[in-house]
């Protein structure tokens, strides 16, 4: 069946042809409107970020101008990136494209100006440099990372955590899973419902280390989802068995909240109604450490809004998991290049860009 936008020009085609007169012309051609708009991307200029000032740049980017091709260099992007249907697109383009499409839940018809491409190729460019970084880097992220995560950096973790008050001397990191609205799916309804903050949601489980990164992400999963069956399911336990030592030998572990159960590697706060002075005082001590994870989810947010915009996130129609890495994976890449308020407040610099994604 023809198009709609290809009825209306074979409306024009009769008219100019005399086949039909100017009133059925005006009639039906309002009847057959388009039901895409159709924005005139070659009226504008081709992307040149020469041309943008360097506030522009930090407000649809995130990053400086200066920062881009560092960060295109440590992110491996190639030259040039060529789509399915045969589009070529410069890597850096192809790269600010994505930055400024998770930047804020902005359409792509809005992106038309500043890159001077039609709606389907924005959005193409965009999947493809998801699935692009998401290939190459996403294993820093969602496995055992050992350039973070090995006996010296752990040791530094552990000592920067128990100098900030932290009553254990051995926790490295933090963990704790995230509920993430969105839009309400056509199927399966009662199991991405999450009745404790009663939306429709996919979860994330996440480590964070106190240097501002986040040393693992693991999802997503259904919104209804337990924390404890998600790190079961995760295989972190399984991890954190095998590579959190010290260099010394002695285990390392990583905190969390009442959710988790108690393990060697894993701990958390006591729990009860008669608890003693010394187990509130602990509790405390760790309590006040622990809140720089929150910091680090309130991050993500903030530097890209898209994932904040649930009538994005539709289960079936958008790659929610590999965009949420790729996220995840950005705000790591800000957090090298201008730290955060969890590096500042454990006064541990995170490492350079250069170093996280060699």
């Amino acid at each position: 069946m023809a198009a709609f936008e290809d009825f209306r020009q074979l409306l024009i085609l009769y008219c100019d042809a005399n086949l039909i007169n100017d009133e059925d012309f005006v009639l039906l051609y309002d009847m057959f409107p388009s039901r895409n708009p159709s924005f005139p991307y070659y009226e504008y200029a081709c992307f040149d970020l020469n041309n943008m000032s360097e506030a522009e740049c930090k407000a649809e980017f995130r990053f400086e101008k200066k920062d881009l091709p560092t960060l295109a260099e440590a992110l491996q992007i190639p030259p040039s990136f060529k789509l399915r249907q045969g589009s070529i697109v410069s890597g850096m383009e192809g790269l600010c494209i994505l930055l400024r499409r998770l930047a804020y839940p902005c359409r792509f018809g809005d992106m038309v100006p500043r890159f001077g491409k039609p709606v389907p190729v924005l959005s193409m460019v965009t999947n493809h440099v998801i699935y692009y970084i998401y290939t190459i880097h996403g294993h820093r992220i969602i496995r055992w990372n050992d350039a973070l995560l090995n006996p010296p950096a752990l040791d530094t973790y552990a000592r920067s955590v128990h100098a900030k008050g932290a009553a254990l001397q051995n926790c490295f990191g933090f963990v704790d899973g995230t509920v993430r609205p969105i839009a309400r799916p056509d199927e399966h309804q009662r199991m991405m419902y999450n009745g404790h903050k009663r939306v429709h949601a996919i979860k994330f489980q996440s480590v964070a280390l106190p240097n501002g990164l986040i040393a693992n992400l693991y999802g997503p999963v259904e919104g209804k989802r337990h924390d404890a069956g998600m790190l079961a399911e995760s295989g972190l336990l399984h991890d954190l068995e095998r590579h959190a030592f010290s260099t010394g030998g002695q285990p390392l572990c990583i905190y969390g909240d009442p959710a988790y159960p108690l393990r060697v590697h894993l701990q958390g706060p006591f729990q009860g109604a008669a608890l003693t002075p010394q187990m509130e005082m602990f509790n405390g001590s760790m309590s006040s450490v622990r809140v720089s994870v929150e910091w680090l989810f309130g991050d993500i947010l903030n530097y890209f809004k898209f994932l904040d915009f649930k009538k994005n996130l539709k289960v079936g129609l958008s790659n929610i998991g590999k965009t949420s890495v790729v996220c995840a994976l950005m705000r790591n890449a800000l957090t090298c290049l201008y730290g955060n308020q969890t590096s500042e407040f454990f006064e541990l610099d995170p490492p350079s860009l250069q170093e996280y994604f060699r």
